[in-house]
């Protein structure tokens, strides 16, 4: 079991070695995120929901400008990949909120042990939707540097 395991981590090691760098990045956008909602609930400007949601979009300026330089080597102007990861992070968004909603007023946990969970869950969406859409590499375009006659 154990020789098995370990030999599909070695046939899988950049899909491995990515996921890993992509978890580094996010723990940097999510104590971003955490500081944040900590702030905003902690000096009662906003509620739990509402602070999680303005974490969410600083922590998301930081995932943004981190992964596309050192996770995905993204062969996608900004202009291309923006509205991509955007549209990724606001599927993202409504999870949080939809998760942080039921988590802290339908569940009754504790805000921040709220927002691990929610991280957590909403982890698996982003790397997926950054992977394999936002952040893809762009296939080249038919006849690109191919001269007319």
């Amino acid at each position: 079991m154990l020789s098995h395991l370990s030999s599909l981590l070695r046939n899988r090691r950049p899909l491995v070695v990515q996921f890993g760098t992509y978890v580094g990045v996010g723990l940097a956008a999510a104590a971003v995120h955490f500081l944040t909602l900590f702030a905003l609930v902690e000096r009662g400007l906003l509620g739990p929901v509402a602070g999680s949601g303005a974490g969410f979009v600083a922590g998301g300026v930081v995932s943004y400008v981190l992964n596309r330089q050192f996770t995905f080597t993204a062969s996608r102007s900004h202009a291309g990949a923006v509205p991509r990861f955007a549209l990724v992070a606001w599927v993202a968004f409504l999870l949080n909120a939809g998760l942080m909603n039921l988590f802290v007023h339908d569940l009754d946990i504790q805000y921040m042990l709220a927002q691990t969970l929610t991280t957590i869950l909403n982890t698996l969406w982003t790397f997926t939707g950054h992977r394999l859409w936002a952040f893809a590499h762009r296939p080249p375009e038919p006849n690109q540097g191919a001269r007319r006659a």
